[in-house]
């Protein structure tokens, strides 16, 4: 278990035995967890034999899909599991994984197997090229929804469009800053202070990180298959509340620039 404090940092150089370290939080996600791990591991042994780890960070949830990965992770020692207790929210998770992780390049990925597994070969070959951020996109060339209805498609739009008004200067980096599905070199956020709000991570690292060379691969965000949607309205309101901290946030910093 991880206690995390109200701003986060990263160390640059700190424990890096690794190339890639990926963070997946989850709550009730054990119908889903053990087939995205397989196919993670699979893969990943196959390109990066012994040189990743994979982070599950659990909420406690009522599932204790915490347990499954426990099992799972069995004869895989590149497989680790964080249990929070007393703490929610996917921000601060990845943020704790982030925090554990060895790795040179940081990810992040959902838990529910509507982010494809095969996606992260792609993302790490772009970071491999150069990016300091590799981002599964839906709004670029082979992206896209595989079958949304229309309340939530004008949610997503909605909330992006709100954002591009509030922050054009962040969101307008990237074609799809609502993504959950990314990678980043570790250089690029350590010693930045982060407070996220919600479920928006990649907002937050726009915003405070020092990211260059950006890089959107495209993606179709799948359904699905098992387990709920955890799109609340209370996630909505948090969305907002990051969008504004982030405004006045930046707007300080302007000011005070301009006063040196």
């Amino acid at each position: 278990m991880i206690s995390l404090v109200p701003h986060h940092h990263l160390a640059c150089a700190r424990r890096i035995r690794s190339f890639f370290s990926l963070v997946i939080p989850t709550y009730n996600e054990r119908e889903n967890i053990e087939p995205l791990l397989g196919s993670l591991v699979g893969l990943l042994n196959q390109h990066l034999p012994g040189d990743y780890e994979i982070i599950v960070v659990d909420d406690d949830c009522p599932d204790r899909t915490w347990e499954a990965v426990q099992a799972f992770a069995i004869g895989y020692p590149q497989l680790k599991v964080i249990r929070r207790q007393g703490e929610r929210g996917l921000s601060t998770a990845v943020l704790g994984g982030w925090q554990a992780a060895e790795g040179e390049v940081l990810g992040v990925m959902d838990g529910d197997l509507q982010h494809s597994p095969g996606m992260v070969l792609n993302l790490l070959e772009v970071i491999r090229l150069g990016a300091d951020l590799a981002v599964a996109s839906r709004h670029v060339r082979g992206g896209g929804v595989s079958d949304w209805n229309i309340f939530r498609q004008l949610l997503s739009r909605g909330e992006q469009a709100l954002g591009l008004v509030l922050l054009p200067e962040v969101l307008g980096r990237v074609s799809d800053p609502m993504s959950g599905y990314f990678l980043g070199k570790r250089k690029t956020i350590a010693d930045r202070s982060l407070n996220p709000v919600g479920y928006k991570i990649l907002i937050e690292i726009l915003a405070k990180g020092d990211v260059r060379h950006i890089e959107e691969v495209g993606y179709v965000f799948q359904e699905r298959c098992k387990g709920g949607s955890k799109v609340t309205w209370r996630q909505c309101l948090e969305y907002l509340h990051h969008l504004g901290r982030l405004r006045l946030s930046l707007t300080k910093q302007a000011i005070s620039r301009k006063l040196k």
